[in-house]
């Protein structure tokens, strides 16, 4: 009888060790630009829960977000290191960068990374080889050049076209570079305008008129989602049709948006975060790449300009804002 009763223990601690595993509350760190861009996290928490996670029963989520002020993501992604978190969720690429110069160890999902390869975020996209993994904006230049090939497209006629972007994301200079090759096959005169923060937007726009600018193409960056209200404004404001990386700048108010979907990216890196939590190595998860790319045009935008968008060009745009 002693010996069934120690036997029957013995059958039924597997289950309940199974069921005290799974309660267990696992903690992630998210390390984002700005909380303004609330869609994104909010998308990937969305993404967790059809994962079967959800924030206050099984996960716990501390969020840390920057604001404009980039150089406090060094700081704040050593925070969550000392947090003894499970896993950090990073974005956009500074946030990912900063991360990853924090832990060795810790497992990353970065979120719309730009160039992560060539960065040095991962070794490859197929076999990242360290504690990153997660999704990319875009890998090479394909997207950002599209973008000033579709600009050319929809303003008949244009000659000089001013580039905003930001030399605090990593990835700028790749894209820079890029732009001008692809500048000088589209026989456009490029002038770069830089700025790593709003208070420099007035001054920006301002050395794009004294450079005769006559549209604009704004890299994709986090600033710029954070601020495309006040972009799309000073564009509309200085007569600059203006094409951006994200829907959210044309939705702000921009004429045009060619690139990937932010909130879907941000929603499949979710996907990444269940797997590590589930057991599975970074280092064996491959770098996911968008692979659907959208253009919105806001025709609204374009009256406004009195610019005359061709119609074979808007029946090519996957949305239309008017």
């Amino acid at each position: 009888m002693v010996l069934r009763l120690v036997i029957a223990a013995c059958v039924l601690s597997v289950p309940i060790a199974a069921d005290a595993q799974s309660a267990k509350m696992h903690r992630i760190g998210y390390l984002g630009s700005s909380s303004a861009t609330v869609g994104f996290h909010i998308a990937f928490r969305d993404g967790l829960r059809e994962a079967g996670w959800a924030e206050g029963q099984n996960v716990q989520i501390e969020y840390r977000f920057a604001g404009d002020n980039a150089d406090r993501l060094a700081r704040m992604a050593a925070e969550l290191v000392r947090l003894k978190v499970d896993l950090i969720v990073a974005q956009p690429t500074r946030a990912a960068v900063a991360a990853k110069k924090a832990t060795a160890t810790i497992p990353i999902v970065m979120v719309n990374a730009g160039d992560p390869d060539r960065i040095g975020l991962v070794a490859s996209l197929a076999q990242p080889g360290g504690n990153v993994t997660g999704t990319a904006f875009s890998v090479g230049l394909t997207t950002i050049v599209k973008g000033l090939e579709l600009l050319k497209e929809a303003i008949p006629g244009l000659r000089v076209v001013a580039v905003l972007s930001n030399p605090a994301n990593p990835a700028e200079s790749n894209a820079i570079e890029g732009l001008r090759k692809a500048a000088k096959n589209l026989e456009l005169q490029l002038e770069h305008v830089r700025v790593i923060g709003p208070e420099q937007f007035d001054r920006a726009f301002a050395e794009m008129r004294g450079k005769r600018a006559e549209a604009l193409l704004v890299v994709a960056e986090a600033l710029f989602i954070v601020h495309a209200s006040e972009i799309a404004n000073l564009a509309l404001k200085n007569r600059l049709p203006s094409m951006h990386g994200v829907r959210e700048g044309t939705e702000a108010g921009g004429l045009m948006s060619y690139g990937p979907s932010l909130r879907q990216s941000s929603r499949r890196a979710a996907t990444f975060a269940d797997k590590i939590l589930r057991g599975a190595k970074p280092s064996e998860l491959p770098v996911e790449q968008p692979t659907r790319f959208e253009l919105v045009v806001n025709r609204r935008t374009a009256k406004e300009l009195a610019a005359t968008i061709p119609q074979s060009f808007l029946v090519r745009a996957d949305a239309v804002i008017d």
